[in-house]
């Protein structure tokens, strides 16, 4: 049965590759296919020539009048100047945000339904920016912008090891006597997820709704189209967001790249860690794989509670939503052994507030002493850019972490190449040696942090569904400054060298896969 089983995931595995490069290759031709269809009659038609010039010059304009940052319209108005006919079938394709107005009106009626259930007290707010303004004013632009609420009443443990996470997760998923709402980017079906599904099946036996949701494009290499019908056959509601499938599917560009738990509105969990195999160190494809975690148990797994249900119920039309979703939004008795503040919060490409950016911007503006930042990936703004540098010249320690072995070496050529801009501005740069960190975590002055799925990429920062999690003075902030401490004894650091001025060449080559950095 062993063998058997063993079998069946790698057939799936290889299905979801297959599938994957059917449906890239499906869309190359497309996007071939068009150009060469544009370029045709725009060599044997004037008049068509004419109409890709002002179709291209109104482009360019109304790109250059997008409330964006420079970093993000720059690459495509050169583009459409360079070569109009593929620029502008590559924008239309790809360069739209996806959201579309379809889209945006499923997600505007949920949240309408949700977030006033919220029970979210104005008090709480107030008490933080009392006790602290510069974590207040964070707290306070999350509240008011992503409409998320601050929350005393939760204890928070931290976990540095993904695998404590997943041990963590397990015990209390055993305990779970009413919901268990699991979203994830990936999901693989093997040994690490087995250990979920046999508790998500005991507590579907006992009575206990069960719903998973998971992203197709980050799972397709993991998994195939059968995972979803296995989850029905076992009582499993199961979801998938955006699959991935030849068309021009102009949604194309956004995923969901959240990780969250909930369990009973009770204890809820969120990291960097999705459920497959390498994130717990059972296969090494990278080196050690280093990620994290952090539990709430209080009255914040509420704000978790409705992420969740805002993507189950707003991510298709076709899908039977919840009659009354804020049901599973309850209050209970918990009295919390800590005192902190705690703001879970999430991040959508719907609408133009790009929350997860500004609040790391915020982190290093209102550090005073130090801002130390881990990231998988470093594909920044020039406003993000300007900010960490502005840090750092006023004396904070910036420090960021990346990984020592990349997962995608291409990307790792761009992450790199914004080494010499920021060390130039006083920023620290450190290699994590073991191998990939995949966690997304920063932290100032041993009071103020943030954990969640966000990376400092434009992917996560523009295109993704994200959630992160905002902590004040809660001991898991001093667990995550021990962390980064023994996490620096581990890192090679790379500023000195990273100082020096690139060769003419490799700053051409540089610039020249900055132009596609937004697709990276």
């Amino acid at each position: 049965m062993k063998q058997k089983e063993t079998m069946e995931h790698k057939a799936a595995g290889k299905n979801g590759v297959l599938r994957m490069a059917f449906v890239v290759l499906s869309l190359v031709l497309e996007i071939g296919l068009l150009v060469l269809f544009f370029f045709r009659l725009n060599q044997y038609f004037r008049w068509f020539r004419l109409i890709t010039f002002i179709v291209g010059l109104l482009l360019v304009l109304v790109i250059y009048g997008q409330h964006k940052t420079s970093a993000m319209k720059m690459p495509w108005i050169i583009l459409i100047m360079a070569a109009p006919v593929l620029g502008i079938t590559l924008y239309f394709l790809i360069g739209l945000n996806g959201s579309t107005r379809k889209m945006r009106n499923r997600y505007e009626k949920i949240d309408a339904l949700l977030f006033p259930v919220l029970h979210g007290r104005k008090e709480t707010l107030e008490a933080l920016e009392q006790r602290d303004p510069d974590a207040g004013a964070i707290a306070d632009y999350i509240n008011h912008y992503a409409h998320y609420p601050v929350w005393q009443n939760t204890d928070v443990t931290y976990y540095n090891d993904a695998a404590d996470g997943l041990e963590a997760q397990l015990r209390d998923l055993k305990r779970a006597e009413q919901f268990i709402f699991m979203e994830y980017h990936a999901i693989e079906d093997k040994e690490s997820w087995r250990r979920i599904e046999e508790v998500l099946v005991d507590r579907v036996h006992a009575g206990v709704e069960v719903r998973v949701f998971y992203d197709d494009m980050g799972s397709i290499g993991f998994i195939n189209t059968d995972f979803t019908k296995k989850m029905e056959r076992l009582g499993i509601q199961c979801r998938v967001f955006n699959p991935f499938a030849p068309g021009l599917n102009i949604f194309l560009n956004n995923r969901d790249h959240r990780k969250i738990t909930v369990i009973d509105n009770k204890i809820g969990f969120t990291g960097g860690y999705n459920l497959a195999n390498e994130y717990f160190n059972l296969t090494h494809p990278y080196g050690m794989w280093k990620d994290t975690g952090i539990r709430l148990e209080g009255d914040a797994v509420q704000s978790l509670t409705l992420t969740f249900l805002e993507m189950w119920n707003a991510v298709r039309d076709t899908d039977k939503d919840d009659p009354n979703a804020a049901r599973f939004i309850t209050q209970y008795d918990y009295h919390a052994a800590q005192h902190g503040f705690v703001q879970p919060y999430a991040d959508s490409p719907m609408d133009d507030e790009h929350v997860g950016e500004n609040v790391y911007i915020s982190m290093a503006d209102k550090a005073d002493r130090y801002c130390y930042f881990i990231t998988p990936y470093l594909i920044i703004t020039d406003e993000m850019n300007h900010a960490l540098g502005l840090a750092a010249k006023r004396g904070v320690d910036v420090r960021i972490i990346t990984p020592g072995i990349p997962d995608k070496k291409l990307v790792y050529r761009v992450t790199r190449s914004f080494y010499n801009g920021l060390v130039r501005n006083g920023v620290r740069i450190y290699e994590w040696t073991p191998g990939f960190c995949h966690a997304k975590m920063s932290i100032a002055d041993d009071k103020m942090a943030t954990c969640g799925t966000i990376n400092l990429d434009y992917r996560s920062l523009y295109h993704h569904f994200e959630n992160g999690c905002f902590l004040y003075d809660c001991d898991a902030v001093h667990k995550m400054k021990e962390d980064f401490d023994q996490m620096f004894t581990e890192c090679r650091e790379v500023t000195a060298y990273y100082r020096s001025e690139r060769s003419n060449g490799r700053r051409l080559l540089d610039l020249f896969l900055r132009l596609f950095a937004e697709l990276m």
